[in-house]
């Protein structure tokens, strides 16, 4: 039921968003960025807007006293319905589906990178520019990090698509296909 929330609000903000213009989309992001930050650092706010004892008319006028004036008239128009519809719960994943759609619409991939040991600047760099090279994207955002287990290669996660070149992997493989083997 949330992700159809947070698809079906995220969606409807990016709509709003593209009408005004492509420029208009990345705009809100950043935007959302600094009202994530923001509600990351009062966690007080999301207990008075989530508190079942709060009448919706108050959470609304809060609202408005907040946001009014320092975000879009989009985004505190959003956020307006947001709290009057009481999906206030779903904001980071509404927030969430936004942040793929934009990245989307521009074209940036996001990249989680893990391998057995550090990679150095030189490899990272080496990894983000065949990234982009296969990967049809504009730019990547890249995670790495580690996992002694690999042994070696590495394990590259882009949306729902894995390639798995590590030594793990590959020795469990060896693993099943000599235990298949029948002797005699």
């Amino acid at each position: 039921m949330a992700k159809l929330v947070s698809r079906t609000y995220g969606e409807a903000l990016f709509e709003v968003a593209m009408e005004s213009g492509e420029d208009k989309a990345g705009e809100l992001l950043e935007e959302i960025n600094g009202i994530r930050e923001i509600l990351a650092a009062n966690p007080q706010f999301d207990v008075l807007m989530e508190h079942p004892g709060i009448p919706k008319q108050e959470k609304l006028q809060v609202v408005d006293a907040v946001f009014n004036g320092h975000v879009s008239d989009e985004l505190a128009n959003f956020l307006k319905i947001v709290v009057s519809k009481e999906r206030y719960k779903e904001l980071n994943t509404i927030f969430d589906y936004y942040t793929e759609k934009v990245k989307e619409q521009k074209r940036i991939g996001v990249a989680y990178v893990t391998t057995a040991v550090e990679l150095s600047e030189p490899q990272k760099n080496a990894v983000r520019a065949r990234l982009l090279e296969t990967g049809g994207y504009r730019d990547m955002e890249m995670h790495y990090s580690t996992d002694s287990s690999l042994i070696g290669g590495m394990v590259i996660r882009i949306g729902d698509r894995v390639v798995d070149s590590s030594i793990r992997t590959k020795l469990d493989k060896l693993t099943k296909q000599l235990l298949q083997i029948q002797l005699g």
